[in-house]
């Protein structure tokens, strides 16, 4: 769980080089990137708030950038400022200033060595199928939709040949330009909750589609199209062609970004917050957490 005191906004002053967590809908934009022709995007809206809240031109670098119709429940951005604020100030600020489907949760001082991008030691996402014969009509642009029955044991089981270092050159998208296919999973778990099944991926960096392509693999696993065995051989085939299709945005989200500690960051609950609330459920923690409630009431006189 997270440590819900230390994400409250104080009245202390925040200025020179930022950090940022927000949470942001993108279905209701092109994606992360700013684009030259103008399309909303979720950094030009972030970047319009701050420079109105700093009353100077801010820009700000991610934690990772994420596709249109891919959410984010911890983004993390970073920005260099001299305007002089408190937490407070930043936080109601900009959310009083950005639209719909983009929300500030906190900010902090951190050190000029500090990078969103570069500093982050690993990542999570998580994907989430609605599994039911009739189509959804409520949070459908929040999860992707299945209408076959999927085995989520079948899927997890799969899932474990993806765990460690490899070279997913198979789950990478065509277009993807990192310089190496590379990458460490820590782990890959699939969960169901009632007629809702959970990807849960977290590893030190991820490639471009790479998460909506194991979820294409999984799926096609879960219905019983391909056998647990498929994910390992399309793993060791490094050949993109080889993965089946790659699964819809709708119900990726960016879900936490890890830093050292030093840096003193706010630790994500690691998943949206009505997923939150469907976690503790099923766990049997059903407490209030009365302190979340602090961050709305003004400081002290």
């Amino acid at each position: 769980m997270s440590d819900v005191t230390n994400n409250t906004a104080s009245s202390d002053i925040v200025t020179g080089r930022v950090a940022l967590g927000l949470s942001y809908k993108g279905t209701l934009y092109c994606g992360w990137q700013s684009q030259p022709d103008g399309v909303p995007s979720v950094q030009a809206e972030l970047e319009k708030a701050l420079s109105v809240v700093a009353n100077e031109s801010v820009k700000v670098t991610c934690a990772g950038r994420t596709d249109k119709a891919v959410h984010a429940s911890y983004q993390v951005v970073h920005f260099d400022t001299q305007a002089l604020r408190t937490e407070r100030s930043w936080v109601f600020g900009c959310n009083a200033n950005l639209p719909p489907g983009i929300a500030v949760s906190w900010v902090r001082n951190v050190s000029e060595d500090f990078s969103a991008r570069f500093s982050a030691t690993s990542r999570r996402y998580n994907y989430f199928i609605y599994n039911h014969p009739i189509r959804p009509a409520h949070y459908y642009e929040e999860m992707t939709w299945c209408h076959y029955p999927l085995d989520e044991v079948a899927m997890h089981e799969a899932a474990q040949a993806l765990v460690g270092e490899h070279d997913f050159t198979s789950f990478r998208a065509v277009g993807c330009q990192s310089k190496t296919a590379i990458r460490t999973l820590e782990w890959v778990r699939v969960r169901r909750f009632s007629d809702v099944v959970m990807l849960d991926v977290k590893g030190n960096a991820f490639l471009h589609h790479m998460v909506r392509n194991i979820a294409g693999v999984l799926i096609a696993i879960g219905n019983q199209k391909e056998s647990v065995s498929w994910c390992q051989e399309v793993l060791d085939a490094k050949d993109r062609t080889k993965a089946g299709v790659t699964a819809p945005p709708y119900g990726l989200f960016l879900t936490d970004v890890a830093y050292p500690e030093e840096f003193g960051l706010p630790r994500s609950p690691g998943a949206p917050g009505m997923v939150q609330a469907l976690l503790r459920a099923a766990d049997g923690d059903l407490q209030e957490k009365d302190e979340i409630w602090d961050i709305s009431r003004p400081p002290a006189q």
